[in-house]
């Protein structure tokens, strides 16, 4: 079939030029939702007289004909050499079916035409993000119910801070990926608008029923102005900024991992199936599934700002610029959702080793604020205790001592309000347990946020 658009022109495109140009290796991905953005279109064109009911049949034949061979994977795309996947299926209408095919393209342009194409994609992919989301959640859950008394050491700056829960450590995640849940679903909202039926950038001549095309592909509402439908990649931010949040997310939590699993902290075992070795040092065992989430974040971080960047300067409406939204998007859309999978099946296989997790705890005078904590409850100002505190921390850092073995005529010299009860401030069950407040780590609200957390599930 002829160029679309060859009218105009007395010369075709160079052949480098058409390189450039032409993105049907890349936007073939789309094939599927653009056969039924053409199903629905031809609809509203038959509802509209331009399209007897014989000719709407023989098109929708036609259509779901090659959808099925599309979605069965037995449509060969490197046999064609058309410029995109949208005048790829025009022209295999048009071969098939001969006039009949150039009438299909009617009231609808190819601006409308992809930028439908995308949402309808990109709607279905959130769904799968959701679901690999899901798993993720309930993955954190589980293991934060196997140690809701075990106690870890917290950290700030990675130095050793308080005593925590490990569950209340996970569930610290929990709630990053279920914010992340929030955006992804918020995602889907601002994709969900079909713009079919903008054509060019003016809306279309023939009157065609928009509802009826929302309704048909499964959108539950229809774009408000057709200038902002064709220029509108917002969407499409709002995915990769949320697949970015939730990388670093994914990041965040593989640094630990990596960090824990390492011999030299030894809190965790990966389990064989998510770690590798190494072609010349026999002995090791690398993390490199976590790492490599980890770097996959870099990508995605980039991607977004890619995205964010193609849209900038761009006057409205459509700009053949915007042909370059598609690749950073499903780069976005295939590592997001193969690094939740393999994230959420790595926590599965995650062993803890609580004796070393114990032996961490006795280091870095992690008991310090709640001594702090005792002088203030016996009437101290909280900043001379604090002083009083990191002159102590000082002696059995000297002393190469633990705080808990301190002498209580040692702690005397520093403050009369010393008793023999500083000894029951200074456990771990007694640290954790003494953080009794919403949102705490205290065994009894980590169980109550677990509850919480279950009734959502």
């Amino acid at each position: 079939m002829a160029k679309m658009w060859g009218g105009r022109f007395k010369k075709g495109l160079d052949q480098d030029a058409q390189k450039l140009s032409y993105s049907l290796q890349y936007d073939a991905k789309l094939a599927k939702y653009d056969i039924l953005v053409n199903k629905a279109h031809s609809r509203a064109l038959y509802q509209a007289q331009v399209l007897t009911k014989s000719e709407l049949q023989k098109i929708n034949l036609f259509l779901t004909k090659l959808l099925k061979e599309v979605t069965d994977q037995k449509f060969d795309f490197s046999a064609h050499s058309e410029e995109d996947i949208h005048g790829l299926i025009e022209s295999l209408v048009t071969d098939a079916l001969g006039d009949l095919g150039k009438k299909m393209h009617t009231g609808k342009s190819r601006n409308d035409q992809v930028v439908t194409d995308l949402r309808l994609y990109l709607k279905e992919q959130i769904q799968v993000t959701l679901n690999h989301l899901d798993m993720v959640l309930k993955a954190l859950y589980k293991l934060a119910q196997e140690h809701v008394h075990t106690i870890f050491p917290g950290c700030t700056h990675f130095q050793t801070a308080q005593p925590v829960v490990l569950a209340h450590h996970l569930l610290a995640y929990f709630e990053k990926f279920s914010r992340d849940k929030q955006r992804f679903l918020q995602a889907f909202e601002s994709t969900d608008v079909c713009p079919l039926g903008s054509a060019a950038l003016a809306g279309n001549n023939y009157g065609l029923d928009r509802e009826l095309v929302a309704h048909e592909l499964g959108f539950s509402k229809i774009s408000a102005n057709s200038m902002d439908a064709i220029s509108d990649r917002d969407f499409v931010l709002e995915y990769t900024g949320a697949a970015s949040i939730c990388m670093t997310h994914l990041s965040r939590i593989c640094e630990e991992l990596v960090l824990w699993n390492s011999p030299l902290i030894d809190f965790i075992r990966i389990g064989d199936e998510f770690t590798t070795g190494s072609s010349i040092m026999p002995q090791k065992k690398n993390p490199d599934i976590a790492e490599l989430i980890r770097g996959k974040s870099a990508r995605i971080v980039g991607a977004h700002f890619s995205e964010l960047h193609l849209l900038k300067s761009l006057p409205l409406t459509y700009n053949r610029d915007l042909q370059e939204d598609k690749e950073p998007l499903f780069d976005v859309v295939e590592n997001l959702n193969m690094s939740l999978l393999c994230f959420a099946k790595m926590i599965k296989s995650l062993e803890f080793k609580k004796e070393n997790i114990f032996k961490a705890l006795q280091k870095g005078a992690i008991l310090a604020t709640e001594i702090a904590d005792y002088l203030v409850k016996k009437g101290l100002p909280f900043r001379d205790a604090h002083e009083i505190v990191g002159q102590i921390v000082q002696v059995v850092e000297q002393k190469n001592i633990r705080l808990e073995e301190f002498a209580l005529t040692e702690f005397q010299t520093y403050s009369p309000l010393f008793q023999k009860d500083i000894y029951e401030v200074l456990t771990y069950e007694g640290a954790v347990a003494a953080k009794d407040v919403y949102g705490g780590t205290a065994p009894q609200r980590v169980e109550e946020q677990l509850r919480s957390i279950k009734k959502k599930l």
